[in-house]
């Protein structure tokens, strides 16, 4: 009797894994996946995302999320192996930004015969589109579940709808506005931003996309931007259209120029009266060390301690990112922040004026065109 027992076990297993349809191409996609490590790390800000390897050499499409904000970002892939990368390009209007894996010493455009497995976009963007109650799988390093070797997540779901996005980050409308998949998988975590979701058969089908609300019904979004999302914005004087085909291989190649978007002259900008922790890091987050006295922000109502996190709709990662952005804007003008406080998000409406002539920076010529 007790010989029968270790052979009973050997079957289930067996069976189990025989019965599971999907562990081959699990592991093929895996292998197109990879952990990307970055800016972040403090409290309401995850310094972990994901992306997938589009070219041999080690070109990756993500997510232009805060975790690229960082002149250490460090990859891991499949194999375990630990490696630097460099933002080479991002496309705001898609929320896509490309990479590259960076060897040692060599420069970016240098690295070449790594050989790594990765997805053929001409080809994904040429596959049929997945229609609603589509079985799909979602891969994603969500809540930072796997390190070097360790595989990603994998979700089985279905796709839900195929219709436009009507997304927000805060109580700020989202920059992607074209047709997303929105899928039944619970993608909408920290982390998540940038894996792929396939077919049955491993066939890439989009790109998972960061955290929003939808501003209709005030849900969190589970969906993927279409490997061939294509958005038609004002490029200047102009309407243009923008595709993720064409970003993927003009990126790739160094001749995508992402599309502009109003641009204003860079002075000392107007007078908001915050001032912050000592700016020590490469990436220093905008944490309120102290408000001046009678100042915009002090009227206002922000607060010591509070965490600027977005700036009319753009987020903000950093000290420099903030006073970047303060630059562009003129005495005068109201800008909203959005400030972190403990545990939630608080809108502050703040009309910027003129800097006391002790308190004044100096100017910076604006850029030339």
């Amino acid at each position: 009797m007790f010989r029968w027992i270790p052979i009973l076990v050997l079957l289930i297993g067996s069976s189990v894994q025989a019965a599971d349809p999907f562990n081959k191409t699990t592991q093929e996609v895996n292998q197109k996946v990879v952990k990307i490590f970055g800016s972040g790390g403090f409290r309401g800000v995850t310094n972990y995302s994901t992306g997938i390897l589009i070219s041999a050499d080690g070109h990756i499409l993500t997510v232009a999320s805060q975790t690229l904000d960082t002149s250490e970002l460090i990859i891991h892939l499949y194999d375990g192996r630990k490696m630097k990368a460099v933002v080479t390009v991002t496309e705001p209007y898609l929320d896509a930004a490309i990479l590259k894996i960076k060897e040692g010493d060599k420069k970016p455009e240098d690295t070449v015969g790594l050989n790594l497995p990765f997805f053929d976009i001409k080809a994904a963007a040429a596959h049929p589109r997945a229609e609603a109650g589509d079985w799909i799988l979602a891969f994603s390093n969500q809540f930072e579940i796997a390190m070097r070797n360790e595989p990603v997540s994998v979700q089985r779901g279905t796709i839900m709808s195929y219709s436009k996005l009507r997304g927000r980050r805060g109580i700020f409308d989202f920059p992607y506005d074209g047709e997303v998949y929105a899928v039944d998988a619970i993608t909408n975590g920290p982390g998540a931003g940038g894996g792929p979701i396939t077919d049955r058969k491993g066939n890439l089908l989009g790109i998972i996309g960061r955290e929003i609300k939808n501003s209709l019904s005030e849900t969190w979004i589970n969906y993927a931007v279409p490997v061939n999302a294509k958005i038609e914005v004002q490029d200047e004087d102009k309407k243009v259209t923008i595709t993720m085909p064409d970003f993927i291989e003009r990126g790739m190649k160094g001749t995508y120029k992402p599309a502009r978007r109003d641009v204003v002259a860079v002075g000392i900008g107007g007078f908001h009266g915050i001032r912050f922790v000592p700016n020590v890091l490469d990436r220093t987050p905008p944490y309120v060390d102290e408000t001046y006295p009678d100042s915009p922000v002090a009227k206002a109502g922000v607060k010591v301690n509070d965490l600027v996190s977005f700036i009319d709709g753009e987020p903000i990662y950093s000290i420099s990112g903030f006073n970047e952005f303060i630059k562009r804007t003129r005495p005068g003008m109201t800008v909203r922040l959005e400030v972190r406080r403990g545990d939630n998000l608080v809108s502050i409406d703040v009309p910027l004026g003129e800097y006391p002539k002790e308190l004044q920076p100096k100017a910076v010529e604006p850029p030339k065109k």
